[in-house]
C-alpha cells in the first residue's frame, strides 16, 4: 500500500513533537554535532502563572531564540530584556558564537537592536503589510 497525503491540522502536540526529534536526529547524525539543548527562560507571577517566556534552543555553535513574549498587563518594566539578557548569557555559557531571532515588524525588533543584535535580513509581505525580521547577534569568544 503506498502512503497517502492527507490534512492533518490538527495533529496533537505529542506526535509533532516525536517528529520533530526524528528530524533533530538526523540533523545530529548528517553534521555530528549532538549537543542540543532546550534554553528557555519564564517569567512566573506570585501564583506560578507563566507572564513572560524566552525560548529556544542552543546547537552546533549558535542559539536561536525562537519564542519571546511578555504579557501585556507586564511589559514596559524590563521584563523582557531581563530575559533577552539571561538568554543570551546561557547561550554564551554553552558555547554559542551566534544568536538568532525572528520578529516581525510590529513586534520587537527595537528590543533586540538595542541588545546588540544586527538585522541581516528583512522580508517584506510576511505578514501581508509588514515584514519579517531576521536578526543575528554574534558573542565575542573568550579568552
Amino acid at each position: 500500500m503506498a502512503p497517502r497525503l492527507q490534512a492533518e491540522h490538527d495533529l496533537s502536540p505529542a506526535e509533532l513533537n516525536a517528529i520533530e526529534e526524528r528530524l533533530n536526529s538526523d540533523n545530529r547524525r548528517l553534521t555530528g554535532r549532538d549537543d542540543d539543548r532546550s534554553l528557555v527562560f519564564a517569567l512566573r507571577d506570585e501564583t506560578g502563572r507563566a507572564i513572560g517566556i524566552a525560548a529556544g534552543y542552543s546547537w552546533a555553535g549558535i542559539a536561536e531564540l525562537k519564542l519571546m513574549w511578555v504579557d501585556e498587563s507586564h511589559r514596559g518594566r524590563g521584563y523582557g530584556r531581563d530575559m533577552l539578557d539571561a538568554f543570551v548569557a546561557e547561550a554564551a555559557a554553552r558555547g554559542a558564537g551566534r544568536i538568532w531571532v525572528s520578529t516581525h515588524d510590529f513586534q520587537a525588533p527595537g528590543l533586540y537592536a538595542r541588545a546588540g543584535f544586527e538585522r541581516m535580513v528583512e522580508l517584506a509581505g510576511w505578514p501581508e503589510g509588514h515584514s519579517n525580521v531576521v536578526l543575528c547577534k554574534t558573542i565575542a569568544a573568550e579568552g
